[in-house]
């Protein structure tokens, strides 16, 4: 094994070729972009197993390949429970969900609550997904940005707009079918990668996996613990409440999943590509989980440790470069930089449509399929100058704070979207008006909870933004965005009781596709 910290040409060579075929996949799909029904869905005719491959690849993102090894080397499995949770929710609404919104909705995933609660439903749920892809996008691009230039020993801005670029035009010119087929490249690529560097890790330690696994063991690393019943650290139940509403969120209502339903050819296909998506994912996050693990006992058992005072998101990438054969290195790095453009670009694509769809089509109602296409084109070249600009800013002001300062800004502004999306599906009686105070509430309760419990500096001493002494909120911030969701849906449904019921949205709820499958 080689302990070389710069790279070698052949490294260089596989990571400039994954970037050429990026390009020429656009570029092969570039002919059939013709309107926005094969833009953004690929004109709804891709095969389920594709599907399910881009699922997965856009679920992974270069924060999971950072992220989670960063987190099994410094702690246990407990930030996997989120990732647990998926499945078991996903079984549970996905037969009746992915039909749903086929037949109700166009394109924009915000469509359904309009047709349920009302424009304001529409707006303020499109409006947080922006928000939040914007940040995570930025997050994205940062992290990728700092880990390559540490391994390529190369400027981080420049990374920045080189990666940004290349998203922008993969995205621009080749649409949804191109990041399809491009995801499952990139999936097969960042699954070999975390493979052959796990394997590397296992049977280079002295003693192979048994020893990695019983010093892991022997020093905590193992397991989904704490199991307390406690909401103010974090612990089992924190994260399997969290990610079960993470799962209703992000595929009852984020438009980066919704749009993959609308482009197979059925709804069985779709079912199918969602159900292959998520039980590859979370395989994979585990493996990237247990990377972290396995690196811990590596370092513990080599007596050859990380440099001290390393941020255990940077161990992974230092094992990439320091042990890793030539042509591996290169290897995984590329899986690294597909996993950011996997995410990248997908997340344009559907801001995009976003845009189109729930903005301009609304302002300009009678536009030309030929001028919506144009203006797909001119927010995908903003929303990635706008994912760039934010990545510099964080170059610039650094890590710290500044992507808690966005998360706790989104948090405010788009808290309950689970909770609305249950209201929705669930319940008959909850109307328009109900929903107004559900939202206030949840607004007010994410507002006052991060308020009085986030520390800022202030005269050299770090002070609440908001003490309101034993009134301030003491549980885990992971629990902030679960009370939301679970506000929003008892007080809409409460405050609906007060109001005149809606007609005609039984066809909208869970207890419509019930009567759809009794008359099959």
């Amino acid at each position: 094994m080689g302990h070389a910290t710069s790279l070698h040409i052949i490294d260089y060579i596989i990571i400039i070729i994954s970037f050429i075929v990026s390009l020429a996949v656009g570029l092969k799909f570039a002919h059939r972009q013709k309107n926005t029904n094969n833009y953004f869905l690929a004109g709804g005719k891709l095969p389920s197993w594709a599907i399910g491959i881009s699922i997965l690849a856009t679920l992974i993102s270069s924060i999971t390949f950072l992220a989670y090894p960063g987190a099994g080397y410094s702690s246990n499995w407990i930030l996997l429970v989120q990732g647990l949770m998926v499945p078991v929710v996903l079984i549970l609404i996905v037969g009746f969900i992915v039909p749903l919104f086929r037949q109700v909705i166009k394109l924009s995933a915000y469509e359904y609550f309009e047709r349920r609660f009302g424009v304001f439903a529409r707006m303020y749920s499109s409006v947080s997904f922006v928000l939040t892809h914007f940040s995570k996008m930025g997050s994205v691009f940062f992290l990728l940005a700092l880990a390559l230039s540490k391994m390529l020993g190369l400027d981080t801005v420049t990374l920045i707009w080189v990666v940004g670029i290349v998203v922008i035009l993969v995205t621009l010119i080749g649409g949804m079918e191109a990041i399809v087929w491009l995801d499952v490249i990139q999936g097969f690529l960042l699954i070999i990668g975390g493979i052959i560097s796990l394997i590397i890790i296992l049977f280079t330690a002295d003693g192979g996996p048994t020893a990695v696994w019983n010093v892991a063991m022997e020093n905590g690393h193992i397991g989904f613990g704490p199991f307390d019943w406690d909401f103010v650290n974090l612990t089992f139940i924190v994260m399997a409440l969290n990610g079960i509403f993470y799962a209703i969120q992000k595929y009852g209502t984020d438009q980066t999943i919704v749009q993959r339903y609308l482009t197979a050819k059925s709804d069985k296909d779709a079912v199918k590509a969602t159900l292959i998506g998520v039980l590859l994912s979370v395989p994979v996050w585990a493996m990237f989980m247990f990377i972290g693990t396995a690196l811990f006992s590596y370092y513990k058992i080599s007596g050859d440790p990380a440099p001290a005072g390393m941020n255990p998101d940077a161990v992974f990438p230092y094992f990439i470069m320091t042990k890793l054969p030539v042509g591996v290195v290169g290897l995984v790095i590329s899986g690294l930089i597909a996993a950011a453009i996997s995410t990248l670009n997908a997340d344009l694509n559907c801001l995009s449509a976003i845009c189109v769809e729930d903005y301009y089509t609304r302002l300009r109602p009678k536009s030309t399929e030929k001028r919506r296409m144009v203006m797909s084109k001119i927010f995908v070249i903003l929303a990635g100058l706008g994912t760039i600009g934010i990545a510099l800013f964080y170059v610039k002001a650094g890590s710290e704070g500044v992507l808690g300062t966005i998360f706790a800004l989104y948090a405010i502004f788009s808290g309950g979207i689970a909770g609305m999306f249950l209201l929705g599906i669930f319940s008959i009686r909850a109307n328009m008006k109900g929903l107004y105070f559900g939202i206030g509430t949840s607004v007010l309760f994410t507002a006052y909870a991060l308020l009085t419990s986030n520390l800022i500096e202030w005269g050299g001493q770090k002070r609440l933004l908001l003490d309101l002494g034993s009134l301030n909120f003491t549980h885990h911030d992971y629990m902030i965005g679960v009370y939301s969701h679970i506000l929003l849906c008892v007080v809409g449904y409460l405050a609906s009781l007060f109001f005149k019921g809606e007609k005609d949205i039984r066809s909208l709820t869970y207890y419509g596709y019930l009567d759809l499958k009794r008359k099959k």
